[in-house]
């Protein structure tokens, strides 16, 4: 175990590297935060009204749950490495086959970090405020790592599936339903019945339920539904149900692509 474990941090050093000499992704993972805010805390901001606060007060929590969730660059860059025969050369090397997938989602549980950090500064300066302390703030970031490392796992299986970088690019846009479909930009309540159903069981309202509570955010009502009504044990669930199929499934994956 501690031999794969520092293979893993070695993978994950290995990307942290790669991206410091990449001005442009540099750029990218820290400018979504800023423009995710500007438009949709300015632009639709206007249009919409929430329970118990302000739409930005509601708001910033769930852009924090749209970056964890966000699984595009982590399938994309396996795809990539796919087709371009680096995973090939990585199991030619004498390292625990979990090494390079486990590097990835380290390393981008890192980066998402400081998106967090961003995207929060940016939340401050629109108004948004932390009204629990700052256990609880600390809280939620661990919390929205978490979810976001094994996130990428789902990522970077999809990635080895699908194999190349054009299909990947093109199946990005089937993950924007999953934040749409949830309580991240608006209450749950508006939508039809069968709707509500399933953005109320969407793991990504769970999560951005757990933000909204840790930060002291305003909170849509629950509807009856136990995974909003207790949201950070949800998010710790599924959490560990993702992780406990999604990470076999990649590293099997990897050692046989």
């Amino acid at each position: 175990m501690s031999g794969a474990f520092t293979d893993g941090a070695a993978a994950a050093e290995r990307v942290l590297t790669k991206l410091r000499h990449d001005p442009t992704a540099i750029a990218l993972t820290l400018g979504a935060p800023v423009i995710m805010v500007i438009l949709f805390g300015y632009i639709f901001g206007s249009a919409i009204t929430v329970p118990g606060g302000g739409y930005r007060a509601y708001l910033i929590p769930g852009l924090f749950a749209t970056i964890a969730v966000n699984i595009v660059p982590s399938m994309f860059t396996m795809a990539r490495d796919s087709s371009r025969g680096v995973v090939d050369r990585f199991r030619s090397l004498p390292i625990a086959r979990a090494a390079v997938p486990f590097g990835q989602a380290a390393a981008t549980a890192v980066y998402g970090l400081a998106s967090f950090v961003l995207m929060a500064l940016c939340g401050l300066a629109v108004g948004w405020r932390i009204e629990r302390g700052a256990g609880y703030a600390i809280a939620a970031l661990a919390l929205l790592a978490a979810f976001q490392f094994a996130m990428t796992w789902i990522g970077m299986y999809l990635g080895l599936v699908l194999g190349s970088e054009q299909a990947a690019g093109q199946a990005s846009i089937l993950i924007f339903p999953v934040t749409i479909v949830s309580n991240v930009y608006v209450p749950t309540s508006g939508m039809p019945p069968w709707l509500r159903a399933i953005a109320d069981w969407n793991p990504v309202s769970a999560l951005a339920a757990a933000v909204r509570d840790l930060f002291g955010s305003p909170q849509a009502p629950a509807n009856g539904v136990w995974q909003l009504a207790h949201p950070v044990p949800a998010t710790l669930a599924w959490t560990a149900l993702l992780l406990a199929v999604f990470a076999p499934l990649c590293t099997r994956r990897f050692a046989r692509t």
